[in-house]
């Protein structure tokens, strides 16, 4: 008699586990994405954009290079754009994101992490985060709207299995580059929807 092999179970638990987390973001993706294209449509384009993330030294500096890179090229090339983040003020960018950013023509080599304050916060029209969970802080500690503050990984145009972008902090540089070409990719689409295209 021959026998089969036979795989873990926990591996297929964890397989199935992470499909059940995924399930939500999945199938929530497309309604939310929706709404929030519609809603930022209506807003216009802000005078000013704060973008935030943990520890700003990776994904929201970044955010903020390339959208000022990408505003230019609609009518709002006068919009500010900065970033921020919640922990440790005044450090680089890690080597991994400097180099990551420069293939996309964003330089970070002279970046220093800001930390997000009432200030920062009043200051800005809109406000871009990279987790729904910064959503939660910034609108309860700093009394903002929800509608003021995006998940950026909502704007996502391919499907996705979380909201948030992923913290490429202390991992390979594929890990940059898989975060920052989505981004790229929400990024492209906030602008296209803020500022669309006159005829």
């Amino acid at each position: 008699m021959t026998t089969l092999p036979i795989r873990p179970a926990s591996a297929g638990w964890r397989g199935a586990a992470r499909l059940v987390r995924a399930l939500p973001a999945r199938l929530l993706h497309r309604l939310r994405r929706r709404r929030a294209l519609a809603r930022l449509g209506a807003r216009g384009i802000p005078g000013s954009i704060l973008v935030v993330c943990y520890g700003n030294i990776c994904r929201s500096p970044y955010a903020a290079g390339m959208l000022r890179r990408l505003l230019p090229a609609t009518p709002a090339g006068g919009v500010r754009v900065d970033s921020a983040g919640f922990i440790g003020p005044d450090r680089p960018a890690p080597p991994e994101a400097v180099a990551a950013a420069r293939k996309h023509g964003v330089d970070l080599s002279q970046h220093r992490s800001q930390l997000l304050g009432p200030q920062e916060v009043a200051a800005a029209e809109l406000i871009l985060v990279m987790e729904p969970a910064q959503q939660d802080a910034v609108c309860a500690h700093f009394g903002r709207w929800r509608s003021d503050v995006v998940v950026l990984g909502d704007l996502d145009p391919e499907p996705i299995t979380q909201r948030t972008i992923r913290d490429p902090v202390e991992q390979p540089g594929s890990v940059f580059e898989e975060s920052y070409a989505r981004i790229d990719r929400c990024l492209r689409a906030l602008v296209s929807v803020m500022a669309p295209p006159t005829l």
